[in-house]
């Protein structure tokens, strides 16, 4: 369950002045779709805390946590362009702020792609916070596996197991899942021992 009070808290503290009500509204609702199962408002609420915890090694934290707000803001299981979407919403919708400050919060929306290695410190840290449900409890992965499954529960069990099991072991077969030092000390092994127990389950589950 997501605590709204605390995503509040967040969403003012990206802005010098008012935050506006109308973005974050829109938001919410976007995050609380009921194609959903994951990527919903918990999901903001667990990289939020893990922001927190790892505030110190954020350059620009508002302009990093604006791209957390809006790194899923557009999520559909059909389309592979959904971060360029949410990246052009977050575009749209942060009109008022200064132009470097929207490239950059695009930028880092856009890394959570997660098709290369981030090199900017940001964007690492970016790419682990969003990460870092891969090295949670069991019982926390597990249920996001669940979660996941019911995201894509268009697609035949087969596909699902094969698709899974490829996007799994990409991050497995990394030489290491997190960038930076906090997550890579924190995480690492609690990822590599998730992913390992869930891809060993998909394929026999398949056999």
């Amino acid at each position: 369950m997501a605590n709204l009070q605390f995503l509040r808290q967040h969403w003012e503290m990206c802005f010098d002045g008012i935050a506006p009500q109308n973005i974050y509204d829109d938001l919410l609702k976007r995050y609380s779709e009921p194609h959903r199962a994951y990527h919903t408002a918990q999901h903001l609420n667990e990289c939020f805390q893990h922001l927190d915890a790892a505030a110190d090694l954020a350059a620009d934290s508002r302009d990093l946590g604006l791209a957390l707000w809006f790194h899923d803001a557009i999520y559909d299981t059909s389309k592979n362009d959904n971060e360029v979407r949410s990246a052009d919403l977050a575009r749209q919708s942060l009109v008022g702020r200064s132009p470097t400050s929207v490239d950059r919060i695009a930028a880092l929306v856009l890394a959570t792609k997660h098709d290369a290695i981030p090199l900017e410190p940001d964007a690492k840290l970016l790419v682990d916070i969003d990460l870092s449900i891969l090295g949670a409890s069991p019982e926390r992965f597990d249920e996001y596996e669940r979660q996941v499954r019911f995201e894509y529960k268009a697609v035949p069990e087969v596909a699902f197991r094969e698709g899974r099991t490829r996007i799994l072991m990409k991050f497995l077969e990394r030489n290491a899942i997190y960038s930076t030092e906090f997550f890579h000390k924190n995480l690492e092994n609690g990822a590599r021992e998730n992913l390992t127990r869930s891809i060993e389950a998909l394929k026999k589950t398949g056999s």
